[in-house]
């Protein structure tokens, strides 16, 4: 079990949280994955993103792989990948509002993010504002190839978080909090959208999972609890009625698979 000290989000941005706010970034805080439209505007294309994304959910290939092969096939400088991304990339309409009252109730965001920590940075300096430097990023890191430099064509590449076939194991991050003894253990929640968040789905209290988007046939497959929702103003409601005492996790995990059998979840049944 990690001591107290090894966990971030237990004192920053507040110091013994009663809840913890862990989110996925891309096409979850953003409403579109940076990593996608880098690949289908300027990589190999949505095609072959696509059979990947589907080769990944089929347990055909990892996704540590597909996302090595993605990012391998951008060949423009680092700095102006992050430029193209910093005038393209789109913020949940919802999220602004959810993260100043998550600030004034005390409650750490954490993004923990397949993509790469500089984009991620760079996104949400621009979107978010002077405040994006109380959202930690624990993400995977970018590097240049050898004998190049990441200003140069084809001149860098992903350097991942950990060894596993996720490239970035979220659950590692999730983890170590969800083993604290219960008197010292904040309720945790989580949002995703995708394959890069399945590992993370069993290790939360809460789950959100976007609607339409992959992460909900998941949990259906693998009979994970989950809450759908839409935008962030769908999480900022449900996480103010659990705060106040109005619901509990247990009750609002149970909603996902109810709009799933509805059909509401925007995936096939």
């Amino acid at each position: 079990m990690a001591a107290k000290t090894d966990l971030p989000a237990l004192s920053f941005p507040f110091k013994d949280p009663k809840f913890i706010f862990f989110t996925d970034f891309d096409g979850t805080i953003t409403l579109q994955d940076s990593n996608d439209y880098m690949t289908d505007n300027i990589g190999f294309g949505g095609d072959k993103r696509r059979q990947l994304n589907k080769d990944v959910l089929e347990e055909k290939e990892t996704f540590r792989e597909s996302f090595r092969q993605m990012m391998d096939s951008i060949s423009k400088p680092f700095p102006e990948c992050i430029d193209y991304l910093v005038q393209n990339i789109k913020l949940d309409p919802g999220f602004d509002e959810y993260f100043k009252w998550s600030l004034k109730n005390n409650i750490p965001t954490v993004v923990v993010s397949s993509g790469m920590e500089p984009v991620i940075r760079a996104i949400l300096k621009n979107l978010v504002g002077p405040d994006h430097d109380k959202l930690d990023i624990i993400s995977n890191q970018v590097e240049a190839r050898p004998g190049k430099s990441i200003d140069q064509e084809n001149g860098w590449q992903i350097n991942f978080h950990d060894d596993s076939d996720f490239g970035h194991d979220k659950s590692l991050t999730l983890r170590p909090y969800a083993q604290l003894p219960a008197d010292q253990r904040p309720t945790l929640f989580y949002a995703g959208d995708g394959v890069s968040d399945l590992s993370a789905a069993r290790e939360t209290d809460l789950l959100f999972a976007k609607k339409g988007h992959d992460l909900i046939t998941y949990c259906v497959k693998e009979d994970v609890p989950f809450t759908v929702f839409s935008d962030w103003s769908d999480i900022l409601e449900k996480v103010k009625e659990i705060v106040a005492g109005k619901t509990n996790v247990k009750d609002a995990a149970k909603e996902g698979y109810e709009i799933y059998k509805k059909g509401e979840a925007g995936v096939k049944v």
